[in-house]
């Protein structure tokens, strides 16, 4: 195996578990997908879990290598579930700067999902998202190659997406930074579930002020993006 595959696979083999440490788990779905790197004689393709592992046994080792038909790669082994497939070959195979997509049913994320006004860009975090947060609306479960298309269309070049009545997704040039953008997310619909929660009304952020926060992000760097990381891994005795 490439010395560079080696790595990806450990990054997200880590990634899976820091995902079940943060509590981001739903039994034995969702995923967190990762493009390999094209190789002479293979086909594009990504790493995906193994379907019927919980996160918590995601390894290197273990972790399914896929093309964006959903065949296995060779020397690859494994179940794969197929909505899993479905979201994430139409998104790899139409986003070329999504090499790395991570999808969850996040309480918070779900309960803002199922709102008619979904995410408000009303607080620090969400503010942070302002102009790049994109809608797909509910078809079931993702399971019919048919709602790809509509899916990547609803993308667009956004990097974040609200699956609605469903959950949230978002995509990027790498996991450190995919994470962070989850992460930022997920936060951004917490604070909105507790300011609803209590009393009077929500105090809106004026466009005039929410167009220029998203470039003021002092996570916006790879290399920000990797400390937080970096960091996270080892709270969650990773690294």
């Amino acid at each position: 195996m490439h010395a560079a595959e080696s790595q990806m696979r450990r990054d997200l083999a880590d990634c899976y578990r820091l995902f079940d440490w943060m509590g981001w788990t739903e039994l034995i779905f969702n995923h967190i997908t990762l493009r390999l790197p094209d190789a002479p004689g293979r086909k594009t393709g990504y790493l995906i879990n193994p379907f019927g592992l919980h996160y918590a046994e995601v390894t290197p080792e273990n972790l399914v290598a896929i093309d964006l038909d959903g065949a296995l790669l060779e020397g690859s082994s494994g179940a794969v579930n197929r909505a899993g497939f479905v979201i994430h070959s139409a998104i790899h195979a139409a986003r070329p700067d999504a090499h790395c997509i991570m999808h969850v049913h996040t309480t918070a994320g779900c309960a803002v999902a199922s709102k008619e006004e979904g995410l408000r860009h009303d607080n620090f975090y969400s503010a942070m998202l302002y102009g790049d947060v994109a809608y797909h609306d509910y078809e079931g479960v993702t399971t019919h190659v048919n709602e790809q298309p509509r899916l990547v269309a609803s993308l667009g070049q956004a990097k974040h997406l609200v699956l609605r009545n469903h959950g949230l997704l978002a995509v990027g040039p790498d996991i450190p930074t995919t994470f962070n953008r989850l992460w930022v997310m997920q936060r951004a619909c917490e604070i909105q579930l507790a300011s609803d929660a209590g009393h009077g009304p929500n105090r809106m952020i004026p466009a005039s002020i929410l167009e220029k926060v998203p470039a003021t992000r002092v996570a916006g760097t790879s290399d920000t993006h990797r400390l937080i990381f970096e960091a996270m891994l080892r709270r969650a005795g990773l690294r």
